[in-house]
């Protein structure tokens, strides 16, 4: 007799619930949250497995690659598809959970997530880095902005790299403020220099990626923007229409209809956060900084002046994730005719 197990991750255990067809509860067991030990644990049931299901999380895709490994058939869920499960539940804890996502691998009534593979699990690390020093720098920028308003010193419009200086011709004379103001200042510092780094790290790998190098020939789309996108997308054979990308990054409207009602509201923003927002940042340098004129930014300004120009690079946002797609799967370059946006 075939069974399903639903496993419910933590960080130090996890609960394992093994169900057989049928939806009775065979046999539940905690094991620490390594791969080797689940897989273990499951093997030494003696049982036939047709599913192991797992909630997609920070530790889901290491954990489901260590049972693949071994030839359990791992899969994982999309979170906002298990999410309604456990509250049927009148109690919720860890065993009911996993009781609840033995349920639903057994019916089927899930969506798998795709397992990327582990050079764009590094890539995104590495985008994840990055994006992460940008944010302290501008949080430190914004703390020494605001540290010297409060003496009516005003730092005014500043490049990047004149930042320290100007500070500290602010400063000049007032020992208090130059006290207080030294150490964010080396602090930014190092910021900048391993920011720098980390950039200089996404430049190699776009460099060394003929796909990333295709990519960056749609206006806008620069070596973040494109390193981002091949990391989120992966493998572009998973989508069979470059309609669906757009509504994987969250930029397609919602739309909410029952009976007499129905209501069309803001994009979902559901999926990759991090592709949405390089696209997005993409499509206002393609609409407000590009000279060059495509059927692209034609069909951008033209929507700006109707709708405004917020939802206008919304939209193009999502025909950049369509056009990116289209371009990756037929191997060919932007055309700056209105054949680039007909796919």
């Amino acid at each position: 007799m075939t069974h399903f197990v639903g496993i419910d991750v933590s960080l130090e255990t996890s609960c394992v619930c093994i169900v057989d067809a049928s939806g009775r509860v065979v046999r539940e067991l905690i094991a620490e949250s390594e791969p080797e030990v689940l897989a273990t644990a499951l093997l030494d049931t003696k049982l036939d497995f047709s599913r192991v299901g797992l909630e997609a999380g920070p530790m889901s895709q290491w954990l489901h690659a260590g049972l693949a490994q071994v030839g359990l058939p791992a899969v994982l869920i999309e979170t906002r598809r298990l999410r309604a499960a456990p509250k049927t539940m009148p109690i919720k804890t860890d065993r009911n959970d996993a009781r609840a996502i033995a349920q639903v691998v057994r019916t089927g009534w899930f969506r798998a997530v795709h397992v990327k593979s582990v050079l764009s699990q590094e890539l995104r690390g590495l985008l994840g880095a990055r994006k992460l020093l940008v944010g302290k720098v501008r949080d430190l920028d914004n703390a020494v902005r605001a540290l010297l308003r409060s003496f009516g010193l005003k730092m005014g419009q500043i490049g990047e790299r004149a930042f320290a200086e100007r500070a500290r011709e602010l400063v000049e004379g007032r020992a208090a403020l130059q006290t207080v103001l030294a150490p964010l200042l080396e602090a930014r510092a190092a910021l900048l220099a391993q920011r720098d780094r980390l950039h200089r790290m996404v430049l190699m790998a776009v460099r060394s990626d003929p796909i990333c190098r295709r990519l960056m020939t749609v206006p806008g789309v620069g070596p973040v923007t494109a390193l981002t996108f091949c990391s989120a997308v992966d493998d572009p054979n998973r989508f069979t229409r470059s309609r669906a990308v757009g509504a994987h990054f969250g930029l397609t409207p919602r739309r909410y209809q029952s009976g007499e009602t129905d209501r069309t509201g803001h994009i979902s923003k559901q999926g990759d956060a991090l592709a949405r927002q390089a696209l997005y940042e993409a499509a206002n340098v393609l609409l407000t900084r590009t000279q060059r004129w495509s059927a692209l930014k034609a069909w951008g300004i033209t929507l700006a002046k109707r709708a405004g120009m917020r939802r206008a690079k919304v939209a193009v946002a999502r025909k950049l994730a369509v056009v990116l797609h289209r371009m990756w799967r037929d191997g060919t370059e932007f055309r700056w005719s209105r054949g680039a946006t007909a796919a």
